[in-house]
């Protein structure tokens, strides 16, 4: 599937004008990210991995969580956690485990990558939900948290969304929160031994005020119903954003 089939890239305005408000220069901090229905804690192999290994290979769906991920699954626990502690000692990635209120149990992970303090551009990547989580109230406001972090509590002027242009259900969480899709790199990667060709989104600082908005608009309880169905998509509800913030 070509990206033709999904979508345009959004034409924004080039600009070569000052940076009045430079970036913080912060970079996120690995401690607790804590929402009313998600808890978002930094990566620690000997208390994650083997609620982490049954999240993500518990089930035939959820072997598929690592269809599109670079690395997944594993024959065992041993070759898992090794994998975690490499992760958990990568300097230049900042990687969180999602653990939903209701259960407790961890469900899943995303992570800050290609950190850019002095520009201020940062990237969520590394997502995968146990498919509990997936399609939940709680996996968004997970996501919601680390975007409001890098935006509001770091000031950063650019989140990046990367993924394999295949992926169908990425690129759709993608515009889901906003992210406007930039094109396409074609021959980018090799994984699995298969080509990527991978799909560029991203939100800007003076876009992410609507965005954050539109996104609490959607998390808050008037839009669920007494079943905890939303009575609006995140989808629709961003569909009625402005046409660009920079035009």
């Amino acid at each position: 599937m070509g990206e033709h089939n999904l979508e345009q890239p959004f034409p924004r305005p080039v600009s070569g004008t000052p940076v009045r408000n430079m970036p913080s220069g912060l970079v996120p901090s690995r401690s607790n990210l804590s929402g009313r229905l998600i808890r978002l804690e930094p990566l620690d192999p000997a208390i994650h991995s083997e609620e982490l290994f049954r999240a993500g290979h518990a089930s035939d769906d959820a072997l598929h969580i690592w269809d599109y991920l670079p690395y997944g699954p594993w024959s065992d626990q041993t070759s898992f956690t090794a994998h975690l502690r490499d992760q958990a000692a990568d300097l230049d990635q900042i990687r969180f485990v999602l653990r939903p209120i209701s259960t407790g149990t961890a469900s899943g992970m995303a992570s800050y990558m290609d950190i850019q303090p002095k520009d201020g551009v940062i990237e969520i990547g590394g997502i995968w939900f146990s498919p509990d989580l997936q399609r939940t109230r709680a996996a968004t406001e997970a996501l919601f948290l680390l975007l409001s972090y890098a935006m509001d509590g770091l000031r950063y002027r650019r989140m990046q969304w990367r993924c394999n242009s295949l992926n169908v259900k990425s690129r759709n969480a993608a515009r889901r929160l906003g992210f406007r899709f930039e094109g396409i790199f074609y021959n980018h990667q090799i994984l699995k031994g298969r080509n990527r060709d991978t799909a560029w989104y991203s939100t800007l600082d003076d876009e992410w005020p609507e965005v954050r908005t539109k996104i609490e608009d959607w998390l808050a309880d008037n839009n669920f119903d007494t079943a905890g169905m939303a009575k609006r998509s995140l989808g629709e509800i961003m569909q009625h954003r402005s046409p660009s913030a920079r035009q």
